[in-house]
């Protein structure tokens, strides 16, 4: 099968849909499809340009076994709605064109967010006369409502009219938890057309490391009780209550907390900090991505955490997925599905969104009780390994292409967790 995929996010950059991208696009070189990656040069999250890259009109590499074709957009840091609009809408436009100049594909994917990176798959798969897969991995234009990045009610209804044509025109849709599937069938959707293919993680490359941690050496926080924080320092993600939480803490010198990454709320999390005065919150810039197996080896505890929200309560964040992995317990402050996951793998502790009281109790009591970590740590290795290893989801994703690539009947079956335990 000859995929092409339409992708805003790869690597090197290291963001959430950078990683699921590859992962599955190596996966189905290994098993023997052609896949083209059409991207822009890397420049998430600060709108630099990584080195050795340029932003020019097109490019083109190889990688895994994967073609790697990059376009031109506008380039501009993840931050401030209207330049981040145009960077989407000057993607959307080079990819198209990129597309035409292409051999033809079985079948086109293309990703969301951002809206405007999914809906470029539509203009391709008419122009090509190919079918069209829509993956969902957030929620849009209701996601970014719901942290007030938007707010003019004539932009957000144009938005929602662009999401409902896309759901309709796609051959397929492909969201990332069930709550998504449940959302988009309430828009009228047919259930054949949706299928669901989760998050996971590449058990390999996030396996447990044994010994000590030669980053904690490096960084000078051997022996301490460490607290990450590993992704986006967005407006989602309400990274103050760590804030919040670490002043309570402040007397206990053996906890420290982690914060490593980038994101537009990272120099106000920096500047509070300070101002905090909070000697034990340690904040690194992001990592290069084959580093991060060492910062999770010496992490005792993973945060992960967003606003309070309903419709935070439809989302599964996919750095769950690299913690349970690494055997390390979490502490999770996002209610809904991800709520249900971790109980259900019993690797960890549930608390009330943005509530820095209780994110500092829970971490006072997992730093008193060594063995409860060890516990939940081998608990959550064990579930991902049984239902979010990424080689079998990416086939299931594959499956998926394939169907519609040769339009037969499909039934949509629902494979969760529940289910498979």
């Amino acid at each position: 099968m000859r995929i092409l995929f339409l992708s805003h996010y790869f690597p090197p950059e290291v963001n959430a849909p950078a990683t699921r991208t590859y992962e599955h696009c190596r996966q189905w070189v290994k098993d023997g499809h052609t896949v083209t990656v059409v991207t822009c040069a890397p420049n998430h999250p600060q709108g630099k340009v990584y080195d050795g890259y340029r932003n020019r009109l097109y490019q083109h590499e190889t990688k895994d076994g994967i073609k790697v074709v990059r376009v031109w957009a506008f380039v501009t840091a993840n931050e401030g709605f209207l330049k981040r609009t145009l960077n989407y809408i000057s993607y959307m436009y080079a990819a198209i064109i990129a597309s035409l100049f292409l051999p033809k594909a079985d079948v086109v994917l293309s990703t969301s967010p951002q809206f405007f990176n999914g809906l470029a798959g539509y203009f391709v798969s008419r122009l090509m006369g190919i079918p069209w897969v829509l993956e969902i991995r957030d929620l849009w234009p209701e996601s970014i409502v719901a942290v007030g990045a938007i707010k003019n009610p004539a932009i957000i209804k144009m938005l929602e009219w662009v999401e409902r044509f896309a759901y309709r025109k796609a051959d397929r849709i492909v969201p990332v938890t069930d709550s998504f599937k449940t959302y988009i069938l309430n828009k009228g959707i047919e259930a054949g057309k949706v299928v669901v293919v989760k998050n996971g993680v590449d058990l390999a490359q996030y396996a447990p490391l044994d010994g000590a941690s030669s980053v904690a050496q490096e960084l000078g926080i051997k022996g301490r009780f460490v607290v990450s924080y590993f992704g986006t320092h967005g407006m989602a993600h309400h990274l103050e209550t760590i804030l919040h939480a670490a002043r309570q803490l402040s007397s206990v010198t053996n906890i420290l907390f982690l914060m490593v990454g980038d994101g537009a709320e990272r120099k106000a999390l920096v500047r509070m900090r300070d101002e905090m005065a909070l000697d034990n919150v340690m904040m690194l810039d992001q990592q290069p991505k084959h580093r991060m197996r060492e910062f999770w080896a010496l992490s005792d505890v993973s945060l992960v955490l967003l606003k309070k929200s309903d419709l935070f309560k439809t989302v599964i964040p996919s750095k769950i997925f690299e913690s349970l992995a690494m055997r390390k317990p979490i502490i999770l402050g996002v209610e809904g599905e991800t709520a249900d996951l971790l109980q259900t793998a019993q690797a960890g502790m549930c608390i009330e969104p943005e509530h820095a009281d209780e994110l500092a109790a829970g971490v006072l009591e997992l730093s008193q009780r060594p063995e409860l970590c060890q516990q939940l740590g081998r608990n959550g290795r064990k579930f991902v390994l049984r239902h979010f290893d990424r080689i079998e989801l990416a086939r299931k994703l594959a499956s998926v292409l394939e169907a519609v690539s040769h339009k037969p009947s499909i039934e949509t079956t629902d494979d969760s967790y529940e289910q498979a335990a």
